[in-house]
């Protein structure tokens, strides 16, 4: 891009996936972070001391931002004139989340969530970049129900279905008809650390709220299609989840059992795996990994605290592809749940969008 930065505003930019936010977007090629907002208490605070003691990342504050002072996100007209698009990360609940996003998007300001509150609305496209970025064309139903010239919302899924779901997607040729998964899944996925969260060292808790449902209808959204007034979901594979929280800082790891309509012998599926590029590989977007997909014949990796900033923490490794007694195939998969599963997947989703014309300077 020849153009001047986009102006970006982070929405919710205290918490630990606002934070990451700033960390990715520092030095940004296309956009530079001009407003950080979050809500009422943090208000009117410089950025660096509304997080003091709270800052959960390895990485320093980013000078650039560490003197704004926080803006009370449901400011939205004064926000929306001052930036180009927004990121959103803020802790609502959904109906206040859902209708902050559609105020800032009939504000005609473009919202790339990573929030759930519109995962399940029909007009608003649900992007993994690498597997369903034509579903940004349903923006154009969106905006005529809203009523906008520019102003949208899109958002991100869920950080549990980013490690399975890219690795199972090269291999839809064969026709998988059930998909059995198990997530173990980072405490960061919590936003918590193991010093705000004691009693998740040496523990494993067999039980996260509402993420089995979203595992399990999530991807089905992704592989649809747009019909009609939005975006009509697959009806198959048929996905069953369960989903731990392990000691782990950052990390999802995912055992996966598939079974297949069609015969794939292995060395299809590591060919698929190897080859597969996305629009944002083609395109070499600023935060697009390169591979997408990595194999590792090992059979001990891909590790969690190895492997997760594999790509800058933007890849997806696989491992342990072996045929299975009742499914057809099983092996494991890792992604990094703040970077490619939250922030990093949301930014990525920001570049495709911004190189296809749909987020553009005010």
């Amino acid at each position: 891009m020849s153009q001047e930065k986009l102006r970006v505003g982070v929405l919710g930019a205290t918490g630990m996936v606002g934070q990451r936010f700033l960390a990715l977007l520092e030095n940004h090629p296309w956009y530079d972070v001009t407003l950080v907002a979050a809500s009422a208490s943090s208000a009117g605070k410089k950025y660096a001391d509304s997080v003091t003691g709270r800052w959960a990342l390895e990485s320093a504050i980013p000078a650039a931002q560490a003197g704004l002072t926080v803006r009370n996100a449901s400011d939205v007209k004064a926000i929306a004139a001052e930036v180009d698009f927004v990121f959103c990360a803020v802790d609502m609940s959904k109906e206040e989340t859902a209708k902050l996003e559609e105020d800032y998007a009939r504000a005609e300001t473009p919202v790339v969530s990573n929030n759930s509150a519109h995962r399940g609305t029909p007009d608003v496209p649900m992007i993994v970049p690498e597997i369903n970025p034509e579903h940004a064309q349903v923006i154009e139903l969106q905006r005529k129900r809203l009523g906008t010239r520019r102003g949208f919302i899109t958002v991100k899924p869920n950080c549990s279905i980013q490690s399975y779901v890219p690795a199972i997607h090269p291999l839809m040729h064969f026709g998988p008809k059930k998909l059995a998964v198990c997530t173990y899944q980072a405490i960061s996925g919590a936003g918590k650390t193991f010093e705000s969260w004691p009693e998740m060292v040496d523990n494993v808790i067999p039980f996260i709220k509402g993420e089995e449902e979203k595992s399990e209808k999530e991807p089905m959204k992704i592989w649809g299609r747009i019909e009609g007034s939005g975006i009509v979901a697959a009806r198959e594979p048929v996905i069953s989840a369960q989903c731990l929280r392990v000691p782990a800082s950052d990390g999802h790891m995912a055992a996966v059992f598939v079974q297949f309509e069609k015969k794939a012998s292995k060395e299809e599926i590591l060919g698929l795996w190897k080859a597969f590029a996305g629009r944002p590989q083609q395109l070499s977007l600023p935060s697009a990994p390169s591979p997408f997909l990595r194999y590792f014949e090992d059979e001990s990796r891909p590790q969690t605290r190895l492997d997760r900033d594999a790509g800058r923490g933007m890849a997806i490794t696989i491992g342990r592809l072996r045929p299975d007694s009742i499914f057809d195939w099983r092996f494991v998969a890792l992604s990094h749940n703040t970077v490619r599963g939250a922030a990093g997947g949301a930014v990525l989703t920001a570049e495709l969008l911004t190189k296809d014309g749909w987020i553009q300077a005010k």
